[in-house]
């Protein structure tokens, strides 16, 4: 078959399952939907027994999101047949991790074949598997299911454990950190590092199993609670908020002593943007899809945010250094005439806030929605006035503080304010990125773990941070010694 051939069977069954006609509902039977997704499994046999791997995994990743789609109607029909082709799914995952071919190719044949039981209807009928929105408990359970494959030394089986681990967090993470902000951040750093350690070669299994205990024994305690008070409400909303209201305050602080207002438009559109796409967002996921399927796709959308955010913040710590120098800020106004900020500096400042806002937004409305069956309206109501007047507040104070400040301290002090975000905004995006096994971590136990800064025991993402903070080192060492050399 010609690779002509092959691209338009796979355009004309993209189009066939996607079509409105064809729509996967709830009442089309399981084998129906399988058999339309078999060909991109077919297809990626082919490719990968052929040597081409990437093709392979092009072919595969379209039945992964096709998965997504129909993975409801095997649920509904066989709970068995589900959790089969969950299990062998997690295999395919691990040999492309792996890269090597022999163990893709077992792995795709391994999935085959259960995807061929499922078409045969050779599962038993019934036992429906329901995890929309698993319960914290039901969570802890996985953590155990993990463990027992860990004890095994099941590797494979382990991995594919620890994936339901992490596409299940989104459930269960708005009751976590109401509860403990120290066990949230720890459990996100966790489910990393037992990944990493199941995927090492060899596996560290008595590592694994060690950490696994302890999330077990950490989590355990929240698992009982019931409901939610306000005080759990506005705590979300001021821990989740604090970062993004740091930038926030630092745009619009600068703004306001550079006398533009248009500035302060910009950074205010930008604020107003990042809360209707995360309410929209989180929206969609609670109602189109399941919590399990948007697992890693939240980790990813704050992953690459946290990163294009560190980037911005990277540039406005060092142009905010720059303008420390009385001199230079006036020379700078100057320049600009009757403008203090141009136009693409002004966009920046947008986007910038924008991104703050989304990225730490997206995932506190998932709480809030995650906790409206479990509060009182009257409840919620009064935590997010609380939490927004403690926030709006804290705001106002630092803009004030700010503008009282000479220009020197105060770019100082902003400069310090923003790159402090940047490290942590690179951290904790690396870390998202590591949570949905977008790149791999490898951990380390003389990395200490520091959530200040959201320095995790992983050394890709303790390398950037580390990496940042020797450059501006560097940076500030040129500027105090350039006068010298002049």
């Amino acid at each position: 078959m010609t690779r002509t051939i092959k691209t338009i069977l796979l355009i004309a069954a993209i189009v066939v399952t996607l079509s409105p006609s064809k729509v996967w509902a709830a009442s089309t039977q399981a084998s129906d939907n399988m058999t339309r997704a078999e060909v991109f499994i077919d297809h990626a046999l082919t490719a990968s027994a052929q040597g081409h791997l990437s093709e392979a995994k092009q072919d595969y990743q379209h039945f992964h999101d096709i998965w997504g789609q129909i993975e409801d109607s095997v649920k509904r029909e066989s709970g068995e047949a589900y959790k089969e082709v969950e299990s062998n799914m997690g295999q395919v995952d691990y040999a492309f991790m792996q890269k090597k071919q022999d163990a893709i190719t077992q792995a795709l044949q391994g999935l085959e074949t259960v995807n061929l039981k499922v078409i045969h209807g050779n599962f038993p009928k019934g036992q429906q598997f329901k995890q929309e929105s698993i319960s914290l408990s039901d969570f802890i359970v996985l953590l155990q299911q993990t463990k027992l494959k860990a004890k095994n030394q099941q590797q494979q089986e382990a991995l594919a454990e620890i994936s339901k681990v992490r596409d299940s967090w989104l459930s269960v993470e708005g009751n976590v950190v109401a509860q403990s902000a120290s066990v949230y951040a720890d459990s996100e750093r966790d489910m990393v590092t037992v990944n990493a350690m199941l995927s090492a070669t060899p596996p560290n299994y008595q590592s694994s199993i060690q950490l696994l205990n302890q999330m077990i024994n950490y989590l355990s305690p929240l698992a009982g609670k019931s409901g939610y008070t306000f005080w759990d409400a506005a705590m979300i909303l001021i821990r989740e908020g604090l970062e993004a209201l740091l930038v926030i305050a630092a745009l619009l602080a600068f703004v306001k002593k550079s006398g533009q207002t248009k500035g302060s438009a910009w950074v205010w559109l930008g604020v107003i943007g990042g809360l209707l796409l995360s309410i929209l967002v989180a929206i969609i996921v609670k109602f189109v899809f399941s919590s399990g399927a948007f697992g890693n796709n939240n980790a990813l959308i704050n992953g690459w945010t946290g990163i294009f955010a560190a980037l911005m913040l990277l540039y406005m710590s060092y142009w905010l250094h720059t303008q420390s120098n009385v001199s230079d800020w006036q020379k700078y106004i100057r320049e600009q005439s009757t403008s203090a900020l141009d136009t693409g500096k002004m966009v920046s400042l947008g986007i910038l806030s924008f991104l703050a806002v989304f990225r730490e937004g997206t995932e506190t409305v998932l709480f809030f929605i995650g906790m409206v069956n479990q509060i009182s309206m009257k409840e919620l109501i009064l935590g997010l006035v609380l939490g927004f007047g403690f926030l709006g507040a804290l705001a106002y104070l630092m803009i004030r503080l700010g503008l009282k400040l000479p220009i020197r301290p105060f770019f100082m002090v902003s400069s310090v304010i923003v790159f402090y975000l940047c490290i942590k905004f690179t951290g904790m995006g690396i870390h998202g990125l590591q949570l949905a096994g977008a790149i791999p971590s490898t951990t380390s136990s003389s990395i200490p773990n520091l959530d200040f800064i959201a320095l995790y025991p992983s050394w890709q993402s303790a390398i950037p941070q580390m990496a940042l903070i020797v450059i501006a080192l560097l940076v500030i060492l040129w500027k105090r010694l350039k006068p010298i050399g002049n």
